[in-house]
């Protein structure tokens, strides 16, 4: 494993640790883009472990992914709900993760709840704590893409959210202006900027790769691409139409070589591989773990995506930039000049592709232009208004609107 600059924090370290009546911060974690953006944060909180205690509570929905991310990070959980949500439906697992936060808010009696983001698992865990009374904070707050299907169910999760949450924690100035927008008081939306910029600092450049095929990549004599897909609303003939594009950007530029990481979602793989397996410089990987991810990109000469925190990554390295979707919830890397949006369509976005790969001025435009995610302190301002900004209220008086005080422990059934 590469060396990496992130100290790891043991769980049972936290527990031993718990200071008498501490304030309790619960961190919710889902996916593998929480984990990369919530680890800072946590890693901040972590650092007041005299009067706060830290409790990190996952859901596994993707497993693999999201321990290997929290490994990397150095970031152990202390509870575990064990949510699959793979095969399953999104109204199910919903359910499940509703039942199942509620279960351990009620026991764990935290002050504040604190998420990140847009996933199933963060619209559940605010519903839970909402019902219990317990003040949201959500980090990465005020994304849109103004289309309630475009990510789906992203977006209406990300909405809702804003509904419930009490502190909003934007990402960037157009985050912010759409919280406000939506009627969400001046004083409860906080401009911190992205906590991707600190996880991405944690993770100096490498010279070798965890993963030893990227090793073998001809990265001095081609023109590397990264291709991550995986967006719900791309699977079936949209994806088919992505990666017959992607075959003709190979087949028109022989300096083109393309490192394509596989998503866990079958769906998704099958297609990938039926369409592109075997084609000659297309490398077809497994999952990439953060250090290596990030290494590819920024060694690349163009990054091909659909997903948003890459998206991010992408333009904070100054990366040239297409995005795979029809629209795209981050309009701010567009405005700064870091990306385009491709569409979905196999013509547009190999012409796309080859507008950037044919037009130096166009390329330097994009990989000079300035990320708009703030200065890498995102962490520090969000922990310190959480602070500041919520008193204790586990076990004793509720928030101002919220129910009676949380009930016992076992008034849940599990």
């Amino acid at each position: 494993m590469n060396r990496r600059s992130v100290a790891p924090v043991q769980a049972s370290e936290q527990s031993q640790r718990r200071p008498a009546g501490a304030y309790t911060v619960c961190v919710v974690v889902g996916t593998r883009s929480e984990a990369v953006k919530l680890a800072p944060v946590i890693g901040e909180l972590r650092k007041q472990r005299d009067s706060v205690r830290t409790l990190v509570v996952v859901t596994s929905s993707r497993r693999t992914m999201l321990a290997r991310a929290l490994d990397e990070f150095g970031v152990t959980h202390d509870v575990d709900l064990s949510l699959n949500a793979r095969h399953s439906p999104l109204s199910d697992y919903t359910a499940r993760a509703l039942n199942a936060f509620s279960s351990t808010f009620v026991e764990q009696r935290p002050d504040v709840l604190l998420v990140h983001g847009d996933s199933t698992t963060v619209l559940s865990a605010c519903l839970a704590a909402h019902y219990l009374g317990i003040p949201v904070g959500h980090v990465g707050a005020g994304v849109r893409s103004e289309s309630a299907r475009s990510p789906f169910p992203e977006e209406l999760n990300r909405r809702l959210a804003s509904v419930v949450a009490d502190l909003h924690f934007a990402p960037c100035e157009h985050a912010q202006d759409n919280l406000i927008k939506e009627g969400i008081p001046d004083d409860r939306v906080l401009l911190v900027g992205n906590t991707v910029v600190e996880a991405m600092r944690g993770f100096p450049p490498v010279v070798l790769f965890d993963e030893q095929r990227l090793d073998m990549v001809p990265w001095e004599k081609r023109r590397i691409i990264l291709v991550a897909l995986h967006r719900r609303e791309n699977k079936g003939d949209t994806l088919r139409q992505l990666c017959l594009a992607l075959s003709e950007i190979v087949s028109a530029h022989s300096d083109v070589h393309l490192i394509v990481p596989l998503h866990p979602d079958p769906q998704v793989r099958e297609m990938i591989v039926e369409e592109m397996g075997g084609t000659p410089r297309v490398e077809l990987l497994e999952q990439l773990g953060y250090s290596d991810m990030l290494e590819v990109i920024r060694r690349a000469a163009l990054v091909m995506t659909d997903s948003g925190t890459i998206q991010e990554e992408a333009c904070v390295q100054s990366r040239a930039l297409l995005v795979l979707r029809r629209t795209t919830d981050r309009p701010e890397i567009v405005a700064a000049g870091c990306g385009l949006v491709a569409g979905t369509t196999a013509r547009h976005v190999a012409d796309c592709a080859t507008r950037l790969l044919t037009d130096d001025r166009v390329m330097e435009a994009m990989t000079s232009a300035a990320h708009p995610y703030g200065d890498g302190n995102a962490s520090h301002r969000i922990v310190q208004a959480l602070l500041s900004r919520f008193p204790r209220q586990a076990g004793g008086a509720a928030v101002a609107e919220g129910p009676a005080p949380l009930p016992p422990v076992r008034a849940i059934e599990r």
